[in-house]
């Protein structure tokens, strides 16, 4: 378990930061970008929870422990030493993209199929769950980017690429099971 008995350090008032190996990184780092991304998801889950209930909110719960999991993940490099640590790296596992898939198929069997492209918004948890979804989706593209240059656990990406897809589905589902749905006209406003 951790303790933390003292909030700040001093360590990063140079403008690094310790990742989870004990290695230290420059803040503006891809990795620290990555998992900071994560961080920044799960406040902004935090905020949709204030209007979600039983179900939901116990799934929303769920999804904020895996993001703490995927930001363990993310702040660990170097997976090819995962068996040389003193303590095993938390990584994402495949059995949780498995469990959002299955989650979206059963919120999604409960929709109309959409006929047009929808606004954010509708009700509050709606709104919330949609700005979930954006930020999701830039943790993904900072997770995706850093693959690009080091070793990234491939079920994290996985991860963040359904938890955006989950938060939609769930964001219709807020709407009255799609039926409050903001959608887009095109060329409304012209």
């Amino acid at each position: 378990m951790v303790v933390l008995s003292k909030i700040y350090t001093r360590t990063g008032d140079g403008g690094d930061t310790a990742l989870g190996d004990g290695s230290r990184r420059v803040k503006h780092d891809l990795r620290v970008a990555a998992y900071g991304t994560v961080d920044e998801l799960n406040a902004t889950l935090g905020l949709a929870r204030l209007h979600a209930s039983g179900d939901t909110d116990t799934a929303l719960s769920r999804i904020q422990n895996d993001l703490f999991d995927l930001g363990a993940d993310l702040c660990r490099p170097d997976m090819d030493k995962d068996a040389e640590a003193e303590y095993p790296p938390l990584r994402m596992a495949e059995a949780q993209v498995t469990r959002l898939e299955s989650e979206i198929d059963a919120m999604n069997a409960e929709l109309e199929p959409l006929r047009s492209f929808i606004l954010p918004g509708g009700s509050a948890l709606a709104a919330h769950l949609h700005l979930c979804r954006t930020v999701a989706r830039r943790a993904e593209r900072c997770a995706v980017e850093l693959a690009g240059i080091e070793d990234v656990n491939a079920a994290a990406v996985k991860y963040l690429n359904r938890l955006s897809d989950w938060f939609f589905v769930a964001a219709r589902i807020a709407n009255d099971g799609g039926r409050a749905d903001v959608l887009w006209v095109p060329g409304a406003n012209r």
